[in-house]
C-alpha cells in the first residue's frame, strides 16, 4: 500500500504563485541560499558545509519531489505573479498523518524579503493544509534569534507555545527554536 501523500497542487494568493520546482530554478536557489544572510538560519546543506550550485541541482531536479513521493511533506517554489520574480520555497515536512500534524517551513530570497510574501505564503499552505487537507496542526519553528521568522508566525495567526532547547544545529553552533501552532480553531 502506497503512503499516504498530499496531491500535487499549486497554489495562488493575489500576488503569489506556489508551484512544483524545476530544474529551471537552480540558479535561483543557489544565489538564495548561498547568500551569508539566508546561511545564518539555514544550515543547508549540513552544518558547517559550504552550499553549492550542485546542492541547489540536487535539490531542485530530485530532492524537493522526495518528500512528496514518500510521504512526508510537499514543497512549492514560490514566484510573483506578476512578473514572475522568485520569491523562495515553502513545504510542508515531518507530516504525521496518523495524527495528522505537519510542519511548515520555508526560507525567502534576499531581494524578496519585507514584502510580506512569507507571510502570504505561509498563511495559504496552513490554511490547505487545515481546512482543504483536513490536518488538525500545522507547527511552525523559528530560531529565538530570527526574529523576522518569528514575525511571520505571528501575522500568519500562529499561536507561540513555547522553546525547544539546543534543538537545531546552525553553522555557528546550535539554537533554540521558538514552537508556533495553528489549529482549525485559532482559524477565523
Amino acid at each position: 500500500m502506497p503512503p499516504e501523500r498530499f496531491p500535487e497542487v499549486e497554489l495562488t494568493t493575489d500576488r503569489l504563485r506556489l508551484r512544483a520546482f524545476t530544474a529551471a530554478d537552480t540558479d535561483d536557489v543557489y544565489r538564495a541560499v548561498s547568500d551569508p544572510s539566508s546561511q545564518e538560519w539555514l544550515p543547508m546543506p549540513a552544518p558547517g558545509v559550504r552550499y553549492t550550485r550542485d546542492h541547489a541541482a540536487l535539490w531542485c531536479r530530485e530532492e524537493a519531489r522526495h518528500a512528496l513521493a514518500v510521504g512526508d511533506g510537499i514543497h512549492w517554489a514560490a514566484e510573483e505573479v506578476a512578473g514572475g520574480g522568485f520569491v523562495g520555497s515553502f513545504g510542508l515536512v515531518r507530516t504525521l498523518w496518523a495524527s495528522r500534524c505537519t510542519e511548515v517551513g520555508y526560507w525567502c530570497a534576499p531581494g524578496a524579503r519585507g514584502r510580506g510574501y512569507a507571510t502570504e505564503a505561509v498563511t495559504e499552505i496552513a490554511h490547505w493544509a487545515l481546512i482543504g487537507q483536513g490536518f488538525e496542526r500545522v507547527e511552525l519553528k523559528a530560531a529565538t534569534g530570527n526574529t523576522a521568522s518569528r514575525r511571520v508566525a505571528e501575522k500568519a495567526g500562529f499561536v507561540r507555545e513555547g522553546v525547544e532547547r539546543n534543538a537545531m544545529p546552525l553553522h555557528r553552533g546550535r539554537t533554540d527554536l521558538v514552537v508556533y501552532s495553528l489549529i482549525p480553531r485559532d482559524l477565523p
